[in-house]
């Protein structure tokens, strides 16, 4: 499930820069001997341009690259070539879900509604409805799928996914679907919060103001990969990915601060349970 994605790329492109680096070559030295320009060498070393096998065993002869080091770096660019399971569901390679497919654990901060891998299949087909993006059925339909599809990494034992998620109260309380959403919308977070993968938070609106105020956001961790973190922040208009260390370091301690100020695990779960019996 996480072939293909923009992660691997990366991984892939800061490789060949520092075996380049290594080999005393500058890009304006070693792109001529590759019969490439130096622009193409740069996009490729930036992850703005995939490379092909016969291309990096080019790059690997000319920096002096053989053994181990060889046949990790030609698998490598295997995995980032080969498409991902979410292109069958016509989603490409630099959105949000090959991101996560890569990713070991996740922080989100919600505000407006669920995270994606703790809704049910009818919320997620009533917050499509409320979008602004005019979907069709069937586009609509391949998103949910998509979603649930995403959701089998909580309890996947081969890859699996860790989320810490903390939403403010009125996500829960947030009108979606109609009662019987509602209700299975409550339901499907206690039986989530069980799980060993899921540690889940509930901002109550007595807080006040908060460090979140200013939106929700989305922490990556690619502990696997040895990959920094990323930050993902989603708005009306599209989403940005923010790699910068200090970005990064922000949303960490923005996060800490709303974790602080959240009711604890065993207490949100408590107010969600409450608050389905009263539906």
């Amino acid at each position: 499930m996480r072939n293909g994605s923009t992660i691997r790329r990366r991984q892939l492109a800061r490789q060949l820069r520092l075996l380049r680096e290594q080999a005393g070559l500058t890009i304006e030295a070693a792109a001529p001997a590759l019969d490439w320009s130096s622009s193409k060498l740069s996009r490729i070393e930036n992850a703005q341009q995939l490379v092909d096998v016969h291309g990096v065993r080019s790059m690997l002869d000319h920096y002096g690259v053989g053994g181990e080091k060889w046949t990790e770096l030609i698998e490598l660019t295997r995995e980032a070539r080969r498409p991902g399971w979410w292109r069958a569901y016509g989603l490409n390679d630099y959105g949000y879900v090959p991101l996560e497919a890569e990713a070991t654990l996740l922080r989100e901060f919600m505000v407006m509604y669920l995270p994606g891998l703790l809704q049910t299949e009818d919320y997620a087909r009533a917050v499509f409805d409320a979008s602004a993006t005019r979907w069709t059925a069937e586009q609509k339909e391949r998103e949910v799928t998509v979603r649930m599809i995403r959701q089998k990494r909580l309890t996947s034992d081969e890859e699996p996914l860790e989320l810490s998620a903390i939403v403010e109260e009125t996500v829960l309380r947030r009108p979606v679907g109609g009662p019987a959403v509602m209700r299975a919308k409550l339901e499907r977070l206690v039986e989530a919060a069980a799980l060993d993968t899921v540690t889940f938070h509930v901002l109550p609106t007595a807080v006040g103001a908060h460090a979140g105020m200013g939106g929700a956001f989305t922490l990556l961790s690619f502990d696997r990969l040895g990959e920094p973190d990323m930050a993902y922040v989603e708005h009306p208009m599209g989403a940005v990915h923010l790699e910068k260390d200090e970005d990064v370091a922000r949303a960490r301690v923005v996060f800490d601060h709303l974790r602080s100020a959240a009711l604890g695990p065993a207490e949100s779960v408590a107010l969600v349970e409450g608050m389905a019996e009263k539906l």
